[in-house]
């Protein structure tokens, strides 16, 4: 694999790419090479500038001088000093290396290659090269030559697990996977490696020999006990053929291997409780607790394994553990914020509002610029019922991030929606506003601010031309139809404003609202449609939770206004 040209570039040189020089110039090549390695490159580049002005023939300082403007970002320049080092001492290997780094960075890539081709001729012993030169005929298409250069390293330096492991991947992004395969398996005849033995299991297990698969997964653990590609794969094995004792103490095993990562275990069954269903979690819910305590157990400080600990918990149902493993990682690492955000979330999903707001609002005095944490505490104070509290909360937010949009446009929205909760009719319409001042175009904005100018029967036509954006944008959202249809009768255009809510109710899920259901059956009332307008209010009348207070009042008063028509 090429290297990065930056990291290679900026770095310090091997003491054998340094070679001695006249005597002035040497001093100053050194000043500049402390400056340099320093990171001090304008200051390098200057002293060496002189130097090449002095001495034109000096390799040494075109070379760092080279290296210098690279990491200035002048690209152009450093390869021109280093072209310059490389006319003058072309068996320097590593003028010429770095030299191809520039090359590749510029993306210039059939220069780097051919550089490559010719160092491999004059310094074949470098084992690195050639790996380079396969990765550089693949990026530029050309497999077959990147296949033949696997061969010379196999001819030079003899075959080996790296080779065979590069030329099966080759193989198989060519679309040659079969051929890959009787690489993999020629190899194995004669040599034992680790991850060819667990390349070959998977793939018997893809062919679903299960117990040829689990022939190669123990050869590969007895060369590496703790190769977790093996393990999982001998796991797999057992769970495709639900033998789930084995497959939960293999299981057992990788968690308790000291010699794999943490990582690498939260990966695996975090992917696990990510797939699993609840009948799973029914299951075998005693041996993922015992795996999940043995994971904890081990790395109690571990912020990945909490996360992961903490989601299975939550995807289990066990909503007081889940958020016990959140908050112990949040005081084990107090400043982080991935945790304190953890954290508060779970008491979001969980629907604690009182402790969301309490640890919402700690927090963001530890976070101050994060203004995610005040939303929070803003929605937990909502969902208790505080609406007044809802609007310093805001107030906060607006104050914090003068400049972001996003931020500013929610906050104004949530703001004006309490207010109107509040009573405050006009301070809710000038938060509107501001809103829209960011964004004119903002549909949840326009339709709320529409819908409350039609409860209060002013400025209809401004009510109009807002909601008519919001169904114009999504005519298939019940709210936003229901708004649009209400104005409509509002105006005396019940016959225009029927569709809408036939479209709210018969086609996206308008059905489910109480208000919905009552505003199309008064439209069907005014349409003189009474049979229709009293399934609908029937229909309301049997989901209404009291968000409709007068529902019952009103249809009695239809019901003898109904009466008096059709007499």
């Amino acid at each position: 694999m090429i290297v990065s040209a930056v990291s290679v570039l900026c770095a310090g040189l091997p003491a054998e790419a340094q070679g001695g020089k006249p005597e002035v110039a040497e001093n100053l090549i050194i000043t500049a090479v402390e400056h340099y390695d320093d990171r001090q490159f304008p200051e390098a580049a200057s002293i060496l500038e002189n130097v090449v002005r002095e001495y034109p023939e000096n390799d040494a300082a075109h070379f760092y001088l080279g290296l210098s403007e690279f990491c200035m970002d002048n690209v152009e320049k450093a390869e021109s000093e280093l072209e310059k080092a490389v006319a003058i001492d072309s068996s320097n290997f590593w003028y010429r290396y770095r030299l191809a780094m520039v090359y590749s960075a510029a993306g210039k890539e059939e220069l780097t290659l051919s550089m490559f081709e010719k160092m491999v001729k004059d310094f074949p012993d470098r084992y690195d090269l050639y790996y380079t030169m396969v990765d550089l005929y693949q990026r530029q298409g050309q497999q077959e030559k990147a296949l033949e250069t696997l061969s010379q390293i196999e001819t030079v330096f003899g075959t080996s697990d790296m080779t065979v492991l590069a030329r099966f991947d080759l193989l198989r992004k060519m679309g040659r996977e079969e051929e890959g395969y009787e690489c993999l398996e020629d190899f194995n005849r004669k040599y034992s490696s680790v991850q060819v033995l667990s390349l070959l299991g998977d793939r018997q297990l893809s062919m679903y020999n299960d117990s040829l698969a689990l022939v190669l997964y123990n050869e590969a653990l007895d060369l590496d006990s703790s190769y977790a590609p093996a393990m999982l794969g001998k796991a797999e094995t057992y769970r495709i053929a639900r033998d789930y004792n084995s497959y939960f103490k293999v299981l057992h095993e990788f968690v308790a291997d000291d010699n794999i990562a943490p990582e690498g275990k939260c990966g695996y069954l975090g992917a696990l409780v990510r797939s699993a269903d609840k009948l799973f979690f029914r299951s075998f819910g005693s041996q993922m607790d015992s795996l999940m305590a043995l994971c904890s157990g081990k790395y109690p400080r571990d912020s990945s394994v909490a996360t992961m600990t903490g989601a299975y918990y939550y995807s289990k149902g066990d909503t007081e553990k889940a958020r016990e493993c959140f908050r112990k990682n949040m005081e084990n690492w107090p400043e982080s914020l991935s945790a304190a955000a953890s954290y508060v979330e779970i008491l979001a999903y969980s629907g604690d509002w009182k402790a969301l707001v309490d640890e919402a609002f700690k927090a963001s005095s530890r976070f101050p610029g994060e203004t995610g944490f005040l939303e929070y505490a803003s929605l937990g104070e909502y969902n208790l019922g505080n609406y007044d509290k809802v609007i310093p909360i805001c107030e906060k937010i607006i104050a914090a991030s003068p400049e972001d949009s996003t931020t500013l446009l929610n906050a104004y929205t949530t703001m004006g929606d309490m207010y109107y909760k509040t009573g405050e009719r006009k301070k809710a319409f000038r938060s509107y506003d501001s809103a829209l001042s960011i964004n004119p175009d903002y549909l949840p904005v326009l339709n709320n601010y529409a819908y409350f100018l039609s409860v209060e029967k002013k400025q209809l036509k401004k009510a109009y031309a807002m909601s008519k954006k919001t169904v114009e944008k999504e005519p298939d959202n019940s709210t936003y139809l229901d708004t649009f249809g209400w104005i409509l009768y509002l105006q005396g255009r019940a016959v225009e404003a029927k569709p809408f809510f036939k479209n709210a109710v018969m086609l996206y899920g308008g059905k489910k609202s109480p208000v919905i259901l009552d505003h199309y059956a008064e439209v069907l009332f005014a349409l003189k449609e009474y049979d229709l307008a009293f399934l609908y209010w029937n229909q309301a009348k049997a989901i209404n939770n009291g968000e409709i207070e007068d529902l019952d009042s009103r249809i009695s008063l239809r019901k003898s206004q109904m009466k008096k028509d059709e007499r």
